[in-house]
């Protein structure tokens, strides 16, 4: 944790009560009539939280045909308490921070994901979080995906903001997946330059589990995005991308963590982050091999592209090794636009605006890439390319829903 980090979490946790807490859900209001969902081809089964709150009409739960169970976290713990209670009150990690423990004890809802075994889940399941209050807002959502063995689901999740007030969120998101289950997880932010967003992840994988998330970060006030991986049984895989685009005072700090506890598992991470005007970007990726986790293979990455003089980015990959038998390496880079390759375009013809943005477009695209849901990746590339023209700034509504992306 840095300094700065550090005073950030003090002063929130100074004075809890100077946040309002809206402790109890709103009355119902259908949701197209302060979100609208119209662009084409990314079908998702939506789930909207309003200020900490899950929009239902009477319906906190939904279960498919196949034994699919979505909704509300709370009621899935009273209705099915045995897929709900053994993880929910099970502890990722030994130590749980500060942000941590006020989420476990002051959490008032989430969204419960839980696909049975052998079961495909085909449409994604997008989460939807929005704040729409006059008031300052602290709100804490406990989120818990479980996948039983040989299930497979992709999962979209949004946080956005309807009216911009200065506001406090604290999110921790639970994964459990069993044996051969396989979790695609996509995260996006485009929030607004009030808010502290606190995003932790928490990721507990089995034998042959596979585990890849693309979190992609193109607008916010303060955001630590945390994300905690324990291998426990052989053959599990992770593999995580990031991608950061932040400018004027913006600033985000990026925390991975990846436990190598058993052999013969393998974690991968490549984050990507371009730092714009006095913005600030902090990376720390610590991966851990334990004595008995041997053919351990885990590698790290951190790229950076810093524009002005006063961008500011902190980059520190870190390998903690206990065994002799593994495939090990990290490596981090800070720097500028490529000279060499900006003197190429330039004496094609190609004008020094449209050069950078080449440039930065395409240090950008390897992280859209490698999204698997392809209607997804489509739409993120045209965000990538405005956000990167100033086009892209906070939407009122969420942005992979906003009717200009569809002819932009």
């Amino acid at each position: 944790m840095t300094k700065e980090e550090k005073l950030i979490i003090d002063q929130c946790m100074a004075d809890l009560f100077q946040w309002k807490v809206q402790d109890h859900p709103a009355p119902y209001r259908p949701v197209e009539e302060y979100f609208h969902c119209k662009v084409k081809d990314i079908d998702t089964q939506m789930c909207i939280f309003l200020n900490g709150w899950y929009v239902h009409d009477n319906m906190p739960l939904t279960i498919s045909p196949e034994g699919v169970i979505v909704g509300s976290l709370t009621e899935a713990a009273q209705r099915f308490p045995d897929k709900v209670l053994p993880y929910l009150n099970q502890k990722s990690l030994p130590k749980e921070d500060d942000l941590s423990v006020l989420n476990r004890q002051r959490y008032n809802d989430g969204l419960f994901v839980y696909a049975p075994e052998n079961v495909t889940v085909g449409k994604p399941i997008q989460l939807i979080s929005l704040t729409d209050s006059p008031d300052e807002l602290m709100i804490n959502n406990r989120h818990l995906i479980v996948l039983e063995k040989n299930a497979e689901l992709s999962f979209v999740q949004c946080d956005d903001s309807i009216q911009f007030k200065k506001s406090f969120i604290n999110n921790v998101t639970q994964i459990h997946l069993a044996e051969d289950a396989r979790l695609s997880y996509y995260k996006m932010e485009n929030k607004n330059p009030e808010s502290m967003l606190f995003n932790e992840v928490d990721v507990v994988q089995k034998a042959h589990s596979q585990f890849y998330s693309n979190a992609m970060t193109f607008n916010t006030g303060y955001l630590r995005s945390r994300i905690n991986v324990l291998l426990t049984e052989p053959f599990a895989s992770a593999t995580m991308h990031g991608l950061y685009l932040v400018d004027r005072q913006q600033h985000i700090d990026t925390q991975v963590f990846v436990d190598h506890q058993v052999p013969d598992c393998e974690s991968h991470q490549l984050y990507k982050g371009i730092v714009d005007d006095s913005a600030k970007a902090n990376f720390l990726g610590h991966v851990v091999v334990r004595p008995d986790a041997q053919r351990t293979l885990a590698d790290q990455t951190n790229r950076n592209i810093t524009l002005t003089d006063t961008a500011h980015v902190t980059s520190r990959p870190f390998l903690e090794i206990y065994a002799d038998d593994v495939k090990c390496n990290h490596g981090t880079t800070v720097g500028q636009l490529d000279d060499d390759a900006m003197f190429y375009l330039r004496t094609r013809g190609i004008c020094e605006r449209n050069a950078r943005m080449l440039l930065m477009f395409a240090f950008a695209n390897e992280i859209a890439n490698n999204i698997k849901i392809d209607s997804l990746r489509d739409r993120y590339l045209v965000m990538i390319r405005k956000r990167l023209n100033g086009e892209l700034t906070i939407c009122d509504q969420c942005v992979l829903h906003c009717p200009h992306l569809v002819n932009g």
